[in-house]
């Protein structure tokens, strides 16, 4: 599909914000689905992963999911589900806020970014004051796709934490049938603030999901985020985190669990734009069957960030002779005094940890998910919230319970 059909199911003079719309709307156009000529996308083909598909308004439908307790905001299709929300006072939508500005730069996440600028009905804008403790915040994101059309699911979410304010926001994002999910989210966190945003990707077998993330992280705040992918039969998770102040920090781990003939793309820039910050990226990948797996992480550092620390680390566990994974770490160094490594290993289960197990009477497959879960326990150490890591421990069981 070119750039030029790509909206053609769409009224966007329906919408509010007409000029910032229109502007995306021209952007996406010109542009079309990314390819792997374009040099961000070149191990992600997402126009071959669309090719058949015609988009469409998201319907309104209803989806039964058990929804966990405690403060939570639903979306169904990219709408706010008042009903199935317990949102505190401190969340609104972000429709009755300011949505059609966007303050997320296009330019950086192409037109997946435009795309959602030109869509977006909805999101959640979630405000802390200075000094606020915000404690647990589930975001459930629920999509179906039962038409004739590949519906476009499309949200914007905002988070704003003042000065020492905190958050754990815990996301799920789960679907039945056919469609696209790109939500954007632009966070800016103040001096001194903590975010901790734990997301699991567990959508439709049949669904496409690209995430982007503008993170924008002052003096001494930090940002930590892991992310689990599961689910999609395409996924691309990218996340834009700038370190604007001294002594700032930011955690992007991540983990995927693909079988079958699932393609996961993890893709991080990190921009150190002030001196005494650290950056840390560990991307664990277990791939089963045909599956495909996809890092790109790059760390630029300005001349004027000395003291940089910066660490990368992708590894990938191969379970099959088809599987395959990609991996692209970079460094961008215009600074002298700054300890930055990264660093790649491929390999498979060893046989000798396994005949191990066995020889101790553990059964085959059992012996296999240990040493699986054993791999990925380094990228899950930083998560400690009781709530998150109960999300993951059930998602990890129900994909190897699942024949992976």
């Amino acid at each position: 599909m070119s750039g030029t059909d790509l909206l053609d199911g769409f009224d966007l003079a329906a919408l509010p914000g007409a000029s910032a719309r229109e502007a995306a709307a021209a952007r996406v156009r010109a542009g079309g689905w990314p390819t792997k000529r374009d040099e961000a996308w070149h191990y992600t083909d997402l126009a071959a992963g669309l090719r058949g598909f015609a988009l469409g308004p998201a319907p309104a439908v209803e989806v039964a999911a058990e929804l966990p307790e405690g403060q939570r905001v639903v979306f169904v299709n990219g709408r706010f589900d008042a009903a199935r929300s317990a949102a505190p006072e401190w969340v609104a939508r972000l429709s009755d806020v300011a949505l059609g500005d966007a303050a997320a730069d296009p330019a950086c996440g192409g037109v997946v970014v435009a795309l959602n600028t030109a869509l977006a009905e909805d999101g959640v804008a979630i405000t802390l004051a200075p000094g606020q403790q915000g404690g647990t915040l589930f975001l459930v994101a629920l999509a179906a796709g039962r038409g004739e059309t590949m519906p476009a699911i499309a949200p914007r979410h905002r988070i704003v934490l003042g000065a020492g304010a905190t958050l754990t926001l815990i996301e799920t994002a789960r679907g039945e049938g056919s469609y696209l999910h790109a939500p954007v989210f632009e966070v800016d966190l103040g001096a001194g603030a903590r975010l901790n945003h734990y997301r699991l990707q567990d959508e439709s077998a049949e669904a496409v999901h690209v995430a982007t993330i503008f993170a924008e992280i002052a003096g001494g705040a930090g940002y930590e985020s892991f992310t689990l992918n599961r689910g999609a039969r395409l996924s691309r998770n990218e996340t834009h985190a700038r370190l604007t102040g001294p002594a700032a920090d930011v955690h992007l781990n991540a983990a995927q669990l693909l079988a079958g003939t699932q393609h996961g793309d993890v893709t991080t820039v990190v921009r150190h734009d002030a001196p005494d910050c650290a950056s840390r990226q560990t991307v664990k990948s277990v791939l089963a069957g045909a599956a495909r797996g996809v890092f790109q992480g790059r760390i630029e550092v300005d001349r004027i960030a000395q003291k940089t620390d910066g660490y990368q680390m992708n590894q990938a566990l191969l379970l099959s002779d088809e599987a395959e994974i990609d991996s692209k770490p970079e460094l961008e160094i215009f600074a002298d005094d700054v300890k930055c490594s990264h660093g790649a290993t491929i390999g498979a289960l060893d046989p000798e940890q396994l005949f191990y197990l066995r020889s101790r009477g553990v059964p085959a497959a059992e012996a296999k998910s240990i040493l699986i879960r054993a791999f990925l326990d380094e990228a899950l150490e930083p998560v400690t919230d009781e709530a998150a890591r109960a999300v993951f421990e059930a998602a990890i069981g129900a994909w190897w319970r699942e024949g992976a």
